[in-house]
């Protein structure tokens, strides 16, 4: 069966769900240049933390200068080997962006429950859903956002050498921040964290990680309309 077939119609098995069902997920998500990479890493360096590195069969590129890792940024795998792989039924969920597929596999999830530890990992928005369909007592969303439009702006300027390139791009980073804004805005699942300060802001993320119960409520909704001012202020440039 072709790739694109075998991913279109592709569900987890019973034994896969059982796994991730077992386990304590946190997934930390954002738009471009909110922070989330600093936030997990700094978070990895608690023991109480295992990192979900997810599948992909795009060749690895250049980040920031540095050449991306097999193991450590994702398993890079041939499109024959992912299709070996759903298959087998080793995956929770796979996506297609840019005829590349991404996906997390189940063993990722086996190790951290054998490790005892918190799965935690930066996929993308649209993967999140089909682990809340399939464990939603087991996950939790954290969804990173700067303070305001003004630093978001400042931040992802920050990543181009010069103002073309970043011209170049900016009107496709600014849709994607308007659709994944509204998107989680409009499900409850999500918390919200403004990384306006980076300490206060992994603090946070950790307690919420936890599930400790003082960091929700009236702190959350805070958070959730800063990011709806996020949202006006950037719709409001188009």
């Amino acid at each position: 069966m072709e790739i694109e077939k075998l991913a279109s119609n592709y569900k987890i098995d019973q034994s896969g769900i059982d796994i991730v069902r077992a386990s304590k997920t946190v997934f930390i998500v954002g738009i471009t240049s909110a922070g989330k990479d600093t936030i997990v890493k700094r978070l990895l360096e608690s023991p109480d933390y295992h990192l979900i590195v997810s599948h992909t069969t795009r060749q690895p590129r250049v980040n920031n200068g540095v050449m991306e890792q097999d193991g450590d940024d994702y398993h890079f795998v041939t499109q024959n080997q992912m299709k070996t792989l759903l298959t087998d039924h080793k995956m929770i969920e796979v996506n297609c962006f840019g005829g590349n597929y991404y996906g997390t596999s189940v063993g990722e999830f086996a190790d951290a429950n054998l490790e005892n530890k918190i799965a935690i990992s930066d996929i993308e928005v649209n993967g999140i859903s089909s682990f809340y369909d399939i464990a939603p007592n087991s996950v939790t969303a954290i969804y990173i956002v700067p303070p305001d439009y003004e630093t978001w702006l400042c931040r992802v300027q920050k990543r181009y050498e010069s103002i073309e390139l970043f011209e170049r791009d900016w009107l496709v980073r600014r849709e994607i921040a308007v659709n994944e804004l509204e998107h989680v805005l409009s499900v409850s699942h999500y918390h919200f964290v403004i990384n306006d300060d980076l300490n206060r802001a992994v603090k946070v993320t950790d307690k919420i990680a936890h599930r400790e119960d003082n960091v929700f409520g009236r702190g959350d909704d805070e958070a959730r309309l800063k990011a709806r001012d996020l949202l006006d202020a950037i719709k409001q440039t188009i």
